[in-house]
């Protein structure tokens, strides 16, 4: 019989498994029921168009047995079976999964609840068995066949006596090391438990021939024993369950393992619903966010069952994008099990079920934030972000619903606030939330716009996130109150004897202001007296809706179509340099033109902002050292 070689990927991942990457090698079981589970599917599904099958959903079973003298496992399922090729390509190659085939090519074009990924889970049973042994006939197929392997060496496939349609996989269990006790898995209450622990929730029984002892009848003292075929599985899915026989545990263990997370999540909702939605679900909060949350691959959704048979594994139409992190499912009795994608996408039912869902996580959060106030800020940190760009997005439409879930950084109580916060602790007298934007808390701190706003005991917002501004833009107020950035406009902070005071300069200075405004043409609109400025020279502002932050952000944008903020460079009118600055205007008119870039390139910095000729600037300081 000729041995067959794995492909090279396999024998990569095999290795692997031999040599135990998992910490936990008892999920091998949990891999060999899941892809039993798959099979049995497979064929359950077949039946509902194909009378031929002859068999019912009671009919199905998953059968685990240990013989422990010979030290072997057996896993059998009567599940729809594998040909030669089948074996052939599902267990001689990696990724090649004929689950995930049959979830692309299945007759009743479902997107079937296939638990794993038949390819890869099955090289696990390499971590406890020193010789793995498959035996299969698949439905509708007059022969059958074996497969079996010792590992990395390869594999044979010859045919083999089986009148039953299913698989059965032989797992010779290896010798215990010191390092190792693999006698455990042959102990039927330790498989008992892997199989409680894992695949409770697998919808097929899960059974064991459990052996017990009895009194003989007509005796005092005499046993004998019997072998009773048990389920060892609930089957009944964790969101059907009553809440008070779940524990956090539960909830947390179901997540981990259905979800593919390796922490627990920050919160769960388990969600029963009837009336005009009627459906159960089970959502979670995760604590962080998947590494490609962020980024255009990441599919938002949550799983979609109807009347417990998996419909679709991500439904997005259940979920909103600001609340796209959510993980969970919904299970409605008021779906059609053959309901396609694209009759979903007009079902009327999914969209109360989604507009009932979007509601419950508004509440959950807006709960943890009154009531689990650090909780909450560990999931604003996570997904802060993504409610952010929910109030900006689709013009502004959610923008109600998400305000209030909102947190900025507050130069009061330098920690993370709401609106409704910043609100309840303005003056009296205060017309405006103020806000600055920039790169860090750090850099906002360093802003020469902060300190007139500071100084006067106003509290400021710390925007650090590019979308910030954007999201503040399109909120424009909160509880009537107008939001006004520290670089924008005129703050209406000062007294009527200060504005006296200020125009008047400026109409002293009007004509050295329109000789700079000349000097760097159309890099700004205007120079102007500050109004809001203390120790520092100088600062850039702009007029309009465009601020520099936001011009930082969507320049930075891979388009060739850059936006230019109405930049306005203003003077302090209280700092040496506008003496100096009136002086070289009467005495030295070229010099207040290096001033005057020198001062506008230093701005641009201090924002934070790229300048075009770091070179030249850097020439004009030396010049001005020189006193050239």
């Amino acid at each position: 019989m000729e041995t067959k070689q794995f492909k090279a990927e396999s024998k990569k991942l095999l290795e692997m498994m031999i040599n135990s990457i998992y910490t936990h090698k008892e999920i091998f079981l949990r891999e060999l029921i899941s892809n039993a589970s798959d099979a049995i599917d497979k064929l359950y599904f077949k039946s509902l168009t194909d009378d031929a099958v002859g068999l019912n959903k009671d009919d199905f079973e998953i059968l685990v047995n240990v013989d422990k003298e010979n030290r072997k496992i057996t896993i059998t399922d009567n599940g729809i079976g594998m040909t030669r090729d089948d074996l052939e390509n599902n267990l001689g190659t990696i990724a090649k999964s004929g689950s995930l085939d049959f979830k692309s090519n299945n007759e009743l074009g479902e997107d079937v609840d296939i638990i794993g990924q038949f390819g890869v889970g099955f090289y696990s049973a390499f971590m406890v068995a020193k010789e793995v042994t498959v035996r299969s006939k698949a439905y509708g197929a007059d022969k059958a066949y074996e497969w079996k392997s010792e590992g990395v060496e390869g594999y044979t496939i010859d045919e083999c006596d089986r009148d039953k349609v299913g698989t059965e996989i032989i797992l010779s269990v290896k010798d215990d090391t010191e390092e190792e006790k693999y006698s455990e898995y042959l102990e039927q209450y330790r498989l008992q438990s892997i199989i409680k622990k894992y695949s409770d929730y697998i919808r097929f029984p899960v059974k064991m021939d459990v052996e017990h002892s009895r009194k003989k009848e007509g005796t005092e003292d005499e046993y004998e024993t019997f072998i009773e075929r048990e389920t060892i599985n609930s089957m009944v899915p964790i969101w059907k369950k009553n809440k008070n026989e779940l524990k956090d545990e539960d909830y947390n263990s179901f997540y981990k393992e259905k979800f593919f997370d390796y922490t627990d999540p920050i919160k769960h909702v388990h969600v029963k619903t009837e009336g005009t939605a009627t459906y159960n679900a089970l959502l979670y909060i995760p604590a962080k966010a998947p590494y490609d949350y962020y980024t255009r691959e990441f599919e938002k959704g949550l799983q979609l069952y109807a009347n417990g048979v998996l419909i679709m594994d991500k439904c997005a139409d259940l979920l909103p994008d600001h609340f796209s992190f959510v993980k969970g499912l919904v299970d409605s009795e008021d779906l059609s099990l053959n309901i396609s994608r694209e009759m979903l996408q007009h079902d009327r039912q999914l969209k109360l079920i989604a507009k009932s869902i979007e509601k419950t996580i508004k509440n959950e959060l807006s709960k943890m934030l009154k009531n689990e106030r650090e909780k909450y800020e560990e999931f604003y940190k996570a997904f802060g972000l993504q409610l952010k760009a929910g109030v900006y997005s689709s013009y502004g439409m959610n923008k109600d619903t998400l305000c209030d879930l909102l947190m900025f950084y507050s130069s009061n109580e330098e920690k993370l606030t709401t609106l409704e916060e910043y609100v309840s602790r303005m003056r009296e007298d205060q017309k405006f939330i103020y806000y600055a934007t920039g790169e860090s808390i750090q850099r906002i701190k360093s802003l020469p716009q902060t300190e007139m706003v500071l100084d006067k005991g106003y509290e400021i917002l710390y925007l650090t996130e590019g979308v910030d501004e954007f999201a503040i833009k399109m909120l424009n107020t909160y509880k009537e109150k107008q939001f006004k950035s520290i670089s924008a406009g005129d703050l209406d902070i000062e007294t009527p004897e200060e504005k006296e005071e200020i125009k008047a300069k400026a109409e002293e200075s009007k004509e050295m202001f329109a000789f700079m405004k000349e000097t760097l043409g159309d890099k700004i609109k205007e120079v102007r007296l500050s109004q809001r400025l203390k120790s520092h020279p100088c600062c850039l502002t702009s007029d309009g809706d465009l601020s520099l932050e936001m011009e930082k952000v969507l320049n930075a944008m891979p388009t060739d179509n850059k936006v230019k903020a109405e930049k306005v460079l203003e003077i302090n009118p209280d700092h040496a340099i506008f003496g100096k600055l009136k002086e070289l205007y009467n005495d030295d008119k070229e010099k207040l033109k290096k001033y005057t870039e020198l001062l506008y390139t230093q701005s641009l910095l201090i924002e934070g902002m790229s300048i075009d000729d770091p070179v030249g600037f850097s020439n004009m300081i030396c010049d001005l050292m020189t006193g050239k």
